[in-house]
């Protein structure tokens, strides 16, 4: 692979690319170390909807990583700026008990104007997705915090709310804003962060379609690694291609 000439700044995607579960990817943390000590601007850009900025960044330091909450920009935390700009009346949260403090300051009803989903496991039932559906049916917009496919686990690939969302979506006519990557709106504010032109900002991720081709279509360099939920099959059948194509985080250094 050939160098990447003139990165100014770095987009990190988390699960799959410093960590699956609670295990450090190897060479993860020093590459981290080496951004750090090059200085060059970076931040932390998930769709983990399970939990806190605070969370997250306590998570990454015992396993190693010099990350604070405020370098972490996630889907909850977009979510909350797009409500604050749209101003709902009131909203309904699907979401984990471990992010809803990230929500206070927004009324909670069950004939909402926004209704908010996110990760909540094994919580889906029958019950809670016709809940939801009669929501929306009574005028509630959908917000996903994201819309992923799968993600991996330690124990392998798991379905994500991707798939709740599309039904949601094809049962009731109603298109979701989708806040988390890819939507452009997501990637253009993390740019803005970085303070940096598009096109010297370089995101790393394993989702070929979200990560990568989410970048690109903002102007953003992506390099796929092969850790994670990255498949060689899917990354053959997607049409998105990548700037790079690398092993695990281990080896980013040398290309910059």
């Amino acid at each position: 692979m050939k160098a990447l000439h003139g990165i100014q700044g770095i987009l990190l995607d988390l699960e799959g690319v410093l960590y699956v579960g609670e295990r450090a990817i190897d060479g993860a943390v020093d590459t981290i170390k080496a951004i750090n000590d090059r200085q060059i601007p970076h931040r932390y850009v998930t769709n983990t909807t399970t939990l806190s900025r605070v969370s997250l960044s306590q998570k990454l330091q015992a396993m190693g990583f010099a990350v604070e909450p405020h370098e972490i920009l996630s889907a909850p935390a977009a979510a909350c700026v797009h409500l604050r700009q749209r101003q709902p009346r009131s909203c309904y949260f699907a979401v984990s008990e471990a992010i809803r403090e990230e929500f206070r300051e927004f009324p909670i009803s069950d004939t909402p104007d926004a209704l908010v989903i996110g990760d909540i496991g094994r919580a889906w039932t029958y019950d809670l997705v016709n809940h939801l559906f009669q929501m929306v049916m009574a005028g509630a917009d959908i917000v996903a915090l994201h819309k992923g496919k799968y993600w991996q686990t330690p124990d392998g690939l798991r379905v994500d709310i991707g798939a709740f969302i599309a039904g949601l979506e094809y049962a009731t006519g109603v298109d979701a804003t989708v806040i988390g990557k890819p939507s452009p709106a997501f990637f253009q504010a993390a740019a803005r962060e970085l303070r940096c032109p598009a096109e010297s900002i370089l995101m790393v991720g394993d989702d070929i379609d979200s990560d990568v081709g989410g970048a690109q279509q903002c102007g953003i360099r992506g390099v796929l690694v092969k850790t994670g939920k990255y498949r060689p099959e899917r990354a053959a059948a997607s049409a998105v291609v990548p700037d790079a194509v690398i092993d695990s985080i281990a080896r980013l250094m040398r290309y910059l």
